[in-house]
């Protein structure tokens, strides 16, 4: 039902124009004292989107997520120490 969608984070010189964002995707997050805003889309498009952003004139750079091609299965991770001790 859903596709698979990958987050950018666009660099904007005023968040005056943050609300224009909203064409290009689902605005997950804006922060007004670091000026940038997070926007999901889908990932098939993200390219094609990234290209169109670059051209406003507000926009400063866009940097994509690369959460999606992380393993988040962690092997050998340490044991818990609680579950160390064998308190009898």
């Amino acid at each position: 039902m859903f596709g698979q969608r990958q987050s950018m984070i666009v660099y904007l010189h005023s968040l005056k124009h943050a609300k224009i964002l909203r064409k290009y995707g689902n605005i997950h997050y804006i922060s007004k004292r670091l000026k940038y805003a997070v926007v999901y889309c889908d990932m098939e498009q993200i390219e094609h989107m990234m290209h169109k952003l670059n051209k406003l004139p507000f926009v400063k750079k866009i940097e994509q997520s690369y959460r999606p091609f992380l393993k988040t299965e962690f092997e050998n991770s340490r044991p818990d120490r609680a579950k160390e001790y064998d308190y009898i």
